[in-house]
């Protein structure tokens, strides 16, 4: 009996977005199926092409009255009140209602992944295998004698290197692919973003605020009355590895949690295949402004000094003369980005060069308000 391989597999839904005046569309699915998420709720589509069969069923509702989430201005660091750790909730719990399909196809892609790369690994040990018996029939001679074993060997070589073929272009093709359609004047907006975030990026030192909290300042002498824990890291450009599109994610790399991923109208907090959460930008608050930072190591290139102070302070600024070796140092302006949901999102970002923050600041801000209410319409 010849060697033959066959695994049906499931087409993974793609998603596709459309940007426009009259409003946002969101649909999940395949040609004949999918599911569209609206303001008013999320429906299954299904029909038959070509024979006029078309059945529209509600899945889930959303309140037409639900106001749109207006971002709000961040307030400075130094304003934070008893802060302590600052983190995100758990990703398995912090997923958007109407991202829950999205989740889903991506979950499918990474699980059937999985088992291909799995097939993958047998098949080619199973060629290996037949690689040798065909080897050891010629060497034994009985291969040459009997030339219906050499040739059987052959068949199934040929079938399984067919198979190895199959499944790595299987695993090629399993993925999400996003398509979004723009307007021009949304899709301008966008660009205005990403060119933005680009240039933010070169920042020369990026850190991941992990935790603030309040200290008195008169009894450690000091003019900072915030006390901030914060952790080098870097921004690119990245897409997750289940999501294929032509437009690329802005990454924010997390210092003590999930990655995040920011997509034309949704983010990704991506700690691996199968943990992770999607959050529509109708749920995030996004907030950025500076801090007036008072600074004790080394000052960045590209930062700012803006004012002076002493190592060991006074109330009213002037030099604690108790402390012989006491020295000036400086106070900086940093950029300060966050972003925060009612369902557990937490992260504060800060930035040496403030510039590259307000701009990038005030191109997502324009983007999100005008996303949010095309949303509603």
């Amino acid at each position: 009996m010849a060697w033959s391989y066959r695994k049906r597999i499931k087409i993974i839904p793609g998603i596709h977005l459309n940007f426009s005046r009259s409003g946002i569309s969101t649909s999940i699915g395949v040609r004949g199926a999918n599911v569209t998420i609206g303001k008013s709720g999320t429906y299954l589509n299904q029909s038959i092409p070509g024979l006029g069969i078309y059945k529209r069923q509600k899945i889930s509702g959303e309140n037409r009255d639900s106001k749109v989430n207006q971002p709000t201005n961040y307030v400075p660091v130094e304003t934070i009140e008893e802060e302590d750790n600052i983190f995100s909730a758990d990703i398995q719990e912090i997923t958007s209602q109407n991202m829950q399909g999205i989740k889903e196809a991506i979950l499918l892609s990474h699980e059937q992944r999985t088992e291909l790369n799995n097939d993958l690994k047998k098949v080619k040990t199973t060629l290996s295998g037949s690689k040798l018996k065909l080897t050891v029939s010629y060497i034994l001679l009985y291969g040459l004698i009997k030339k219906n074993i050499s040739e059987e060997y052959k068949t199934d070589i040929e079938a399984q290197k067919d198979a190895v073929e199959q499944i790595q272009e299987q695993i090629e093709n399993c993925y999400v692919g996003l398509d979004i359609d723009f307007d021009d004047e949304i899709k301008k907006k966008y660009e205005r973003v990403v060119s933005s975030f680009n240039q933010l990026i070169t920042s020369n030192k990026i850190w991941d605020i992990t935790s603030a909290h309040s200290q008195d300042t008169k009894a450690t002498r000091s003019s900072a009355s915030t006390l901030v824990t914060k952790r080098d890291v870097r921004f690119d450009l990245k897409a997750i590895p289940e999501i294929k599109t032509i437009f690329e994610a802005l990454r924010f790399k997390n210092a003590n949690g999930a990655d995040i991923y920011i997509y034309p109208n949704f983010l990704v907090l991506y700690s691996s295949e199968t943990k992770f959460a999607i959050i529509g930008f109708d749920e995030l608050k996004f907030y950025q402004s500076f801090s007036r930072f008072v600074e004790t190591g080394t000052v960045p290139r590209d930062t700012k000094v803006i004012d002076r102070t002493w190592f060991k302070v006074n109330k009213n600024g002037s030099p604690d003369k108790r402390f012989k070796d006491n020295y000036q140092i400086p106070v900086v302006k940093y950029g300060v980005i966050g972003l925060s949901t009612e369902t557990g999102l937490n992260e504060v970002f800060q930035f040496s060069n403030y510039e590259y923050t307000e701009e990038f600041g005030i191109a997502f801000n324009d983007y999100q308000v005008i996303i949010t209410k095309l949303k509603q319409l």
